[in-house]
């Protein structure tokens, strides 16, 4: 079925560009016509709005943060972070290929009621359904990804994008303006809200039928297993809950309507679904590394702590960007003193709390076991053979601070994301399974968290009958954190404390997955805080400056591609840009 699919989209992608969905078919072309007597041909259309989908949870953007750095010095968030981010240089850009993917949604939506899906009505009806419902979660999604990388305040109005809903033909007025935040909010909650009509939470196969159809060999034909990892009502709700984060957030909060209470809504209803804070998966801190669990994934199936993910494949790509020089790695991506100081110790407390038990000289000792998991520190062992990797600037090995062009520059090297049986060695070497999460249960529990503190206080429930402190607790009782949490118990009293917890722990639960630098921006936080390291000599510990951070206080909101702009005299820049 798979390669079917691939096949179609080949088919599609070939003989249809974009200049022939809005030109008259030229000879030997296929034109729309044909795809409502060829079901596979429409769904090509579709298929468009999958193909597209943005690859931001391994783009790590870290590097713009202060997070991370690369020792590359080509990397593009590395640019951006160090002065050269511009309208014409941005990295984040997602106009073209959102709006390309909503032209192809909408050409679809536009034409679906005219293909025959199956040759008994009823079932034609109910794909027809279903195939729209995707259609109109992922308009949701790109509307999402457009606001995010594009909106931005102009002569005192908070814009958006503009909206666009029905499929733009040579002859449209392409000359639109931008429609404000607030419309494109209230556009992708209409999507929203269609998606979650038509289609089902989870695609699975039933032995009851659900009210409102009549047959269930017919039902689960359509909406059973088979089409697991496509858009869900489950995904285009949580969509909506990132959304709805992003619109409540400091930074945005003043040009909508969307409140704090409605972000907690929208993520507790998705979270009552998956059993409340009882569903808070396990081992879900380290989904990419629990080897058993990816190796037993069948079908579509998603282990607990994954709502949306790619497909399983063989591969290395990873490890042989970002294992360490004596690992045959590239050593690229680079944690930072920032991001390994914001780990508290194992008994809760951060770092710089007299009650923390920190020892400066031995500073990885008893610290939140996610330090281990994430980072790579100077002493730890790595690899299918567990070296000792030695990060100190007097080490001996292309492993210490700086020694070659692949060495780190901050002292630790990436671990999370990475298998750590894969062998790089060209003499004996291999691949392993991995797999990439489009979207975790512990973001979306962090958006309850976040969402409820703000709207109820650290200890309100709303209609959900869980807390911000419970999810918490949860996350960090599953990270390790020596129990009772007595930090959490203070912090647990007072919303702005509890509010700088829940963002801590997002930074850490988080971190590398392509969210840090847009939660720095919506928080209204330092954008410039310079990216530290740590030089280790004579196992002397001296925190040492990196890399500055270079950002204007416009740059909270991205440009719109300054080719556009000059296209268009309608479409206003964000100021600054």
């Amino acid at each position: 079925m798979k390669s079917k699919i691939l096949l179609l989209l080949f088919i599609v992608v070939s003989m249809t560009s974009c200049d022939d969905l809005l030109e008259p078919a030229i000879e030997n072309n296929r034109s729309l016509e044909d795809m409502y007597a060829e079901a596979e041909y429409a769904q090509g259309i579709l298929l468009n709005g999958y193909t597209r989908l943005p690859n931001n949870n391994y783009s790590f953007s870290d590097v713009a943060t202060d997070d991370a750095v690369s020792n590359d010095i080509d990397n593009q968030y590395r640019e951006i972070a160090t002065g050269q981010w511009t309208a014409q240089n941005n990295p984040f850009d997602q106009w073209r290929n959102a709006r390309a993917a909503i032209q192809y949604l909408n050409i679809f939506l536009a034409e679906a009621d005219k293909v025959t899906w199956a040759s008994d009505e009823d079932i034609s009806a109910m794909f027809n359904d279903r195939l729209k419902g995707e259609a109109y979660g992922l308009r949701a999604l790109y509307m999402y990804y457009l606001l995010r990388q594009h909106s931005g305040w102009v002569n005192g109005e908070l814009l958006g994008v503009p909206i666009v809903l029905e499929p733009e033909q040579t002859d449209s007025d392409f000359n639109q303006p931008r429609a404000t935040f607030e419309a494109c909010m209230q556009q992708l909650y209409s999507d929203v809200a269609m998606a979650e009509e038509l289609l089902p939470l989870d695609y699975e196969t039933l032995d009851n039928l659900p009210a409102g159809y009549s047959d269930l060999a017919d039902y689960n034909r359509v909406f059973g297993e088979y089409a697991k990892q496509r858009m869900t009502a489950r995904i285009a709700k949580s969509f909506q809950a990132k959304a709805a984060l992003l619109a409540a957030s400091p930074a945005y909060a003043s040009g909508n309507t969307t409140t704090w209470q409605d972000v907690a809504n929208y993520a507790g209803d998705v979270l009552a679904s998956n059993g409340g804070v009882g569903g808070i998966a396990p081992d879900g801190h380290t989904w990419y590394k629990n080897t058993a669990q990816i190796s037993s994934i069948g079908g579509g199936d998603n282990p607990p702590e994954i709502i949306w993910r790619t497909d399983v494949t063989e591969t290395s790509t990873l490890e042989q960007q970002n294992f360490p020089p004596t690992l045959f790695g590239d050593g690229r991506i680079n944690p930072t003193q920032n991001l390994v100081n914001s780990f508290p110790m194992a008994n809760g407390y951060p770092i710089d709390d007299p009650a923390s038990g920190f020892d400066a000289e031995n500073p990885y000792a008893n610290r939140d076991p996610r330090l281990d998991h994430y980072v790579l520190v100077n002493g730890s062992t790595a690899g299918a053979n567990n070296e000792t990797i030695i990060t100190a600037a007097d080490g001996t090995t292309n492993d210490a601070l700086n020694a070659v062009e692949t060495s780190t520059r901050t002292g630790y090297y990436l671990r999370k994301l990475l298998r750590q049986d894969v062998n790089l060695d060209p003499v004996i070497n291999n691949t392993q399974q991995h797999y990439r999460s489009r979207l975790r249960y512990t973001e979306l529990y962090l958006i309850y968290a976040e969402a409820a503190n703000e709207a109820w206080g650290p200890q309100g429930t709303g209609s959900f009958g869980f807390s911000a402190y419970d999810v918490i607790q949860a996350i960090r009782e599953r990270a390790g954190i020596t129990q009772p949490d007595e930090y959490l118990a203070i912090a647990g009293t007072d919303q702005d404390a509890m509010r700088e917890l829940i963002r801590n722990e997002r930074r850490l639960e988080l971190c590398f997955e392509g969210l840090r630098f847009w939660d720095l921006r919506r928080w209204d936080e330092d954008l410039n805080e310079q990216a530290r390291g740590v030089s280790i000599q004579n196992g002397n510990h001296e925190t040492i400056n990196v890399e500055n951070r270079v950002y204007e206080e416009y740059m909270r909101y991205g440009p719109i591609p300054f080719s556009e702009v000059l296209k268009y005299d309608a479409l206003l820049q964000n100021q600054g840009w």
